[in-house]
């Protein structure tokens, strides 16, 4: 995996084995199905489909409840995002 491409998975979750924390402080973006997303608590590029939080409601152990919809999932770094459009305006 190189540097300038998330993973495949990425989760939220401490308590998920896809879980890495130097790349969610690093900043992860999601468009799902072309729209930009802020609300994803997990995503799957393979499988096509990200969980988002359902309002604020909690779970029996005090997880925020979460609904799986599918579509095309495309992440990328905020950081390299932000220098390119950084780029864009100096020209």
């Amino acid at each position: 995996m190189s540097d300038d491409v998330p993973p495949d998975r990425l989760s939220t979750n401490p308590a998920s084995p896809y879980y890495n924390e130097a790349l969610l402080r690093r900043g992860v973006g999601i468009r799902f199905k072309g729209q930009e997303r802020t609300n994803v608590e997990e995503y799957c590029v393979s499988e096509g489909w990200i969980r988002v939080a359902v309002g604020k409601t909690l779970d029996r152990r005090g997880n925020p409840m979460t609904m799986k919809a599918s579509g095309s999932v495309e992440p990328y770094f905020r950081d390299t995002a932000d220098d390119k459009t950084a780029g864009d305006k100096q020209d």
